[in-house]
This record gives structure tokens, sequence and C-alpha cells, in this order.
């Protein structure tokens, strides 16, 4: 109780912030026409209201000492609850949540208030989530998205009044009232008393402030948004990286738009869309022509390549002249087909695998049964390292209705012939998968008694996911890993690491299976990311498809040149396909 006074007193200033005459409007309440004709789908009546912890009917004249405690159970604790007005109002609000029913929520916001149903944050986090996210595209819901800015706003300064306290949800929300009112200097200002109260803001908290400022072409605050982001230990993602790239094109900052491209290549690697588009911009404006040094340092520029593990410099834009902007493709040996430069493999710390495979081990041991992953590790620790990994369910079921031991056991021993050890590689499966099923077959069973003897084999045991198994052995191996998950689901998100999709990238082999067989998909030469090169062009991959089969698009951009290849996709693209 203490905590939370305290944390109140520091929210004391907010109402400075809401009740200023530059942020204060007038609010619609009963008098909004719109809302009168509102029909009204649920009321709070007092026979209601009183429902919840009703003491049972005793006789008056009883004997206060013969009254007997009813100690309820937990799920009737939980009913209950669910059956209060608070409970009721909740359930309500979630569903006009799910609807995107602005008005019903205000009208079930404003009958509990006259009926004296006292709200939790819960409730007004949903209230303002449902105001701040309302956009007008024709006069109905422009009109709606109108009166949820206005009441909004009240209902984040009634919450302050009755000492609700606030968290993350609730200022973000409310920053994003401050926004959709084009106002990105009070949503910085509500991130800021955020900070002050010691609540910590997320990547979405600072949103509405960086956008609004971007949207706006204020360069100067974004960088501040950005250097508060920085400091609060947030990493901006591609989408608060276009923004900052695009403010910074749109005021001719060179610096800036160099370093936030270094930025994207660092977090984001391959661009969607719309972020290449931006970087297109750039390269084509008559400005970024003028940028770029004639005359530089060669071994600068080469311990610079050095120091970074290859594929850039950082020592600014170099050449002069015009700018050559073509979208081409990369040959699997890394050349382009644009500008015939070679595009290198980008070198992975050790050091950093090593706190990879610490983290990741740490991280496993939290989701699993620690002893059977503690058992995992020893097992490798006496049988390892091994050349490469495979991932036996992935493999053993890709494309086939049924799982095949023959087309896991081909693509074992085609990773054995590349093996320098000519070892054969660790096999992951779980252990339903070495004793039912398939596995009952004779033949299956002399293959799986075989590699249990060879030590390459583990099984995995009940209740396991079999992932953080594969995945560990091959970052503490540092090894090939055979499998064709994307590894884009909640657990591998868990890893929070901009090193893990360079990791895979390196060391992800995958199974491409056709009309000729089954065949093995090679890591790439090459990085895919963004490449500066020591004359100072650029190469940027663009997002690709999960089918290997299809090329991947890229961004080839140099100083002009007499003598670059033919770019065939471009010619391609400008006869009606892209």
């Amino acid at each position: 109780m203490v905590r939370g006074s305290a944390v109140m007193a520091r929210l004391t200033p907010i109402f400075s912030i809401l009740t200023h005459s530059h942020f204060r409007r007038q609010f619609l309440f009963f008098s909004n026409p719109y809302y009168y004709s509102y029909p009204l789908k649920q009321t709070f009546h007092p026979s209601t209201i009183n429902t919840l912890a009703q003491t049972p009917n005793h006789n008056s004249s009883s004997n206060p000492t013969t009254d007997i405690t009813i100690k309820l159970s937990t799920k009737a604790r939980r009913k209950a609850a669910q059956e209060s007005p608070q409970g009721i109002l909740q359930r309500s609000l979630n569903n006009c949540s799910h609807t995107g029913d602005l008005l019903q929520a205000l009208h079930l916001y404003d009958e509990a208030r006259k009926s004296s149903v006292p709200l939790n944050l819960e409730h007004y986090n949903k209230l303002l989530y449902l105001c701040s996210v309302q956009k007008g595209h024709n006069d109905d819901t422009a009109s709606v998205s109108h009166l949820g800015l206005q009441r909004g706003f009240e209902i984040f300064e009634q919450m302050l009044i009755d000492q609700v306290q606030p968290n993350e949800a609730t200022f973000t929300n409310a920053a994003r009232l401050a926004a959709a009112k084009e106002d990105p200097e009070m949503a910085f200002q509500l991130l800021k008393q955020m900070k002050c109260a010691g609540i910590a803001p997320k990547l979405r908290s600072y949103g509405p402030a960086l956008y609004g400022f971007c949207k706006r072409g204020d360069a100067a605050k974004a960088y501040e948004v950005d250097a508060d982001m920085i400091e609060s230990g947030l990493m901006a993602e591609e989408p608060e990286l276009s923004a900052l790239l695009e403010v910074s094109i749109g005021s001719k900052n060179a610096d800036k738009v160099y370093e936030i491209l270094h930025r994207l290549r660092a977090v984001v690697r391959q661009v969607s869309q719309s972020t290449l588009e931006i970087i297109e911009g750039w390269f084509h404006s008559d400005y970024a022509k003028k940028i770029g040094k004639r005359n530089w340092d060669a071994e600068k520029i080469k311990e610079g390549i050095l120091l970074g593990g290859g594929g850039w410099h950082g020592q600014g834009w170099l050449g002069s002249g015009k700018w050559k902007v073509v979208k081409t493709h990369v040959d699997e040996d890394g050349m382009c087909l644009s500008c015939g430069e070679k595009l290198v493999s980008i070198d992975i710390d050790p050091k950093e695998t090593e706190m990879f495979a610490a983290s990741l081990s740490k991280l496993a041991c939290q989701k699993e049964v620690k002893a059977n992953f503690n058992h995992f590790q020893k097992w490798l620790e006496k049988h390892g390292p091994f050349d490469a990994v495979v991932d036996g369910a992935n493999v053993g079921l890709a494309n086939t209705r049924d799982f095949s031991f023959t087309q896991l056991n081909y693509v074992v021993q085609q990773l054995r012939q590349m093996s320098p050890s000519k070892r054969l590689p660790l096999i992951i499966l779980h252990v339903n998968r070495v004793t039912g099923g398939p596995a009952q077959n004779p033949k299956n069973k002399r293959l799986i008694e075989n590699w249990k003897k060879n030590g390459v084999l583990y099984a995995t045991p009940h209740g396991s996911n079999d992932d953080w198994y594969w995945l560990y052995a091959a970052v503490n191996c540092k090894s090939l890993l055979l499998t064709n998950d994307e590894m884009r689901d909640h657990l591998f998100q868990l890893l929070g690491s901009s090193f893990f999709p360079r990791w895979k990238e390196k060391h992800q082999v995958r199974v491409s299976t056709s009309i000729h067989g089954v065949s093995l998909v090679l890591p790439p030469r090459y990085s895919l990311v963004i490449q500066e090169s020591a004359n100072g062009s650029w190469h940027v991959p663009t997002v690709a498809s999960d089918d290997p089969e299809i090329p991947r698009k890229w961004l080839c951009v140099t100083r002009s040149r007499k003598n670059s290849l033919h770019n065939l996709w471009t010619s391609t693209s400008t006869s009606g396909g892209s």
C-alpha cells in the first residue's frame, strides 16, 4: 500500500499534462447526439450490483456467536468474481474489444460509473485501448474516432482520480491517444512520466511519439525519442528504423541515413518491400549523388572490414556521382548478377557462439525437466562433438504422410559423405519414434540399433520438446543443423537474440524433395545481409519466400560504372513481371 501511494505521488504531474490548456479539450459527454442515438445493450441494475458477497440470511435475533463463517472454494470464488458487477463488466468489455465496439464500451463505462461499480486496472486498460485504436475512414467511423479520442483522455484522468495505479499498457494507450490527435510531444511526455513512475517502457511504448515526430518531419525530436529508447535498453526493429530512415532522408541528414542503414544491417538483415522502397528513394535522390568521399584511405577501409568480420567497413559514404540502382539476383556462389561483385560470408565471433550456447542451456533447463536436459548434456560431452545434427522427426516427415526411416537414413548418409571426419551425424528423435510405429519394422529396427551402437542416436524422453535438444547440440558442437523448421515459433522467440538469425543462416541445412528425389539445400556461401563493399557499393537483400527454389531479390547500388553486367531481372520485370 505504501509502495502504491508512492507511485501515485510520482504520477501527480500527469494532471498538469491533462489539465494544461495546450492539451485540455472539452470532452463529449451525454450531450453528444451520436452517443444518445446508440441503442443500450446492457444495464447494471441495483439487484445485479448487490449479488456479490451477500451474507447468508440470519434471524435478526440469532446469537452472533452462532454465526457460521463460510469459506468458499477456489472454484466458487472464481465463479463469484465472474458473476460480480466487475466480472460482468470485464466480460462485456472483452466482447467490445473483440468486435471493436467502442460505443458500447463507452456506454458500459458510463452505466458502471452511475451504478458505482468500481473499475480496476484491466477495465480501464481495455477502455483506453478501444479509444486509442479507432481510425476514421468515412463520416460515421470518423465521428466514432473523434468520440473515442475525447472520451479517452477523460477516462485516463478519471483513472488517476480513482487512484488506480497505471501500468505500461495504460501509458502506451494514452500515448496512442496523444498521437491520434497529432500531439507527439504529449505522447513523449507520457512516456517520460511512465519512466519517472518506475514503470519500464516497452518498444511499443515509444511508437506513438516516434512515429508522430517522423510523420511531422521533425527529425531532431525523432532522434531524441530514439536516444531515449536506446537508453532504456530497447532495440529498434524494422518499423522504427524505417521511420527513422525516412525522416532522415527527408531532412537530408546523410550521416543519419548511413547510420540507420547499418542498424538495419545489424538488426533486420533482410528488409521488407516497404523499407526497400525507402532505401531506393534515398539512392535515387539528387542529394545522395552529392554525398561521398572522392578519395579514401584504403588501409583504413580494409581495417574496418576486418574488425567488422567482413561485409561492411562503417567509414562513411565512398565515391562520388550518381548512384546506379538495380534489382537483381545473387548466384549460389555469392556473385551479384548486376555488378559482378562477390558477396562475402561474414564471420561469427566464437565468443558469441559460446555465450549463445550458455544462454540456450539455461533457458532449456527452465523449460524442460532439468534432470533430463542435464543427462543429455552429459551424453553429448561423452559422444560428441558431431559435424552435423539432424532433427529426425522433421526430416522423417518431410513431404510424407507417414514417418520414413528410409528418407531419414538417406539424408544421414549424405551428411556423412560431406563430413570432414566421415562420421555419422547426431540424430535426435523422440522416444516414441524410436519404439513405436514404423520403428517396429525389422529393417528399421536394425537401422536404429546400428545408430545406437555408433553413439549417434539420442531419444528424447516423454514430455520433452525435441527442439531444445537438437538446437543446443548444433550450437554446442558448432555444427550443421539439418531441419526444415523455420524456427519462428514461440520457443525460438524466447531466445531474443540478434545472434540467432546469423547463426541459423550459416548452419541450417534443409531437405528438398521433388520428383527427382531427396536432396540437401546447404547454407549459402555468403551472408544474406546488407553488405557494404570496400569500393562504396551496397547490396540489400529482401525478405524471401520459404521456398528455396524461389530466388531472393537483391538491390544492387553502385556508383555508375560502364562495365556493370546486364540486369536480367530488371529487364524482365519491366516487361510485365516482378
